[in-house]
């Protein structure tokens, strides 16, 4: 009998990541993947389980890589002993989504499409959902830490003002109006992140 074709996961999990980019994450099947990595649908299986699988792990690649961007900017901030570098380094985290998008392109427009909910929405081994829940938590505990770093609080207003700078902000300038790439909207982004974070949570 022979033996499944050996194959690389992290090249699964660009290709996966490259129809999600192109077409949306409803191309993400395992017979498309494998159409595109010359991997078997069985080998395929073997290694993720799921369709649904191969979509969460695509999506937590792209996460941890657009956190593992971002903790540069948020150590600069929590390091900083004055006030206006601790903004600087903030205004820098909340270009996070251009720089990953400069990096890694595909990733950043499959954060976008790809609804955390959604991947927990279907079957998962419990260890892969607790992977995506804690990196959501991650991102939450980074949150309250730069509000206690610039304002002393980590309450609601703080962490939502924090939430609109390195979330809403990015989300709305950036991503949904596809203007990743755009210097005009990168400079606008940081204007205004500037503007959010002088008024404060007040």
């Amino acid at each position: 009998m022979p033996r499944p074709r050996t194959h690389d996961p992290q090249t699964v999990l660009d290709a996966a990541e490259n129809l999600a980019a192109a077409s949306g994450p409803t191309a993400v099947t395992v017979r498309a993947v494998a159409a595109a990595t010359g991997v078997s649908n069985g080998a395929l299986y073997h290694t993720f389980g799921s369709r649904q699988e191969v979509l969460a792990r695509t999506w937590l690649r792209a996460a941890h890589r657009f956190l593992d961007l971002q903790s540069e900017a948020v150590a600069l901030a929590l390091a900083a002993t004055d006030r206006e570098a601790r903004i600087d380094a903030v205004i820098d985290a909340a270009e996070t989504p251009a720089r990953l998008a400069e990096r890694h392109p595909d990733s950043a427009r499959l954060l976008l499409l790809v609804d955390r909910a959604e991947l927990l929405a279907g079957e998962l081994p419990p260890a892969l959902a607790k992977e995506i829940t804690d990196t959501e938590k991650a991102l939450r505990a980074t949150l309250s830490r730069l509000a206690r770093t610039l304002w002393g609080r980590a309450d609601r207003r703080g962490v939502a003002t924090i939430t609109t700078c390195l979330v809403d902000l990015p989300t709305a300038l950036l991503l949904r109006r596809d203007r990743l790439t755009d210097p005009l909207a990168r400079a606008q982004l940081r204007a205004t992140v500037r503007a959010v974070l002088d008024l404060g949570p007040h």
